[in-house]
């Protein structure tokens, strides 16, 4: 599915990153803990609720590329900057991280594992 898609089924706002939004993607990850998301490798979509520059770091250390913060979370300037310095996606969903990751693999998003 697209970036597009995901965005409109969220009802996300596309914070930085809206030149992507064709792009397609199959699997996503969702974590609150960056200590997983470490672990992980370019995998495309991080859904989380952690709302800060160290989340934007840590995506770009993991190789991650779009970030999706659910419960309503508005991401800071400076969080914005620093993803666009990246060429990273951020969206903000009003939705808790549970219907999010439901809504998405319900749609055919595939789990990382």
């Amino acid at each position: 599915m697209t970036l597009k898609e995901i965005a409109e089924m969220l009802n996300a706002e596309v914070c930085v990153g809206e030149e992507r939004l064709s792009e397609e993607v199959s699997t996503a990850f969702a974590s609150d803990l960056m200590s997983d998301v470490l672990t992980l490798k370019d995998t495309p979509i991080l859904v989380t609720g952690l709302c800060n520059v160290q989340t934007i770091r840590t995506c770009d250390m993991a190789g991650l590329d779009v970030v999706i913060i659910v419960r309503n979370k508005k991401p800071s300037e400076e969080m914005l900057e620093l993803a666009e310095e990246n060429d990273m996606m951020v969206m903000a969903s009003p939705f808790s991280l549970f219907k999010a990751c439901g809504i998405l693999y319900a749609a055919g998003m595939k789990p990382l594992y």
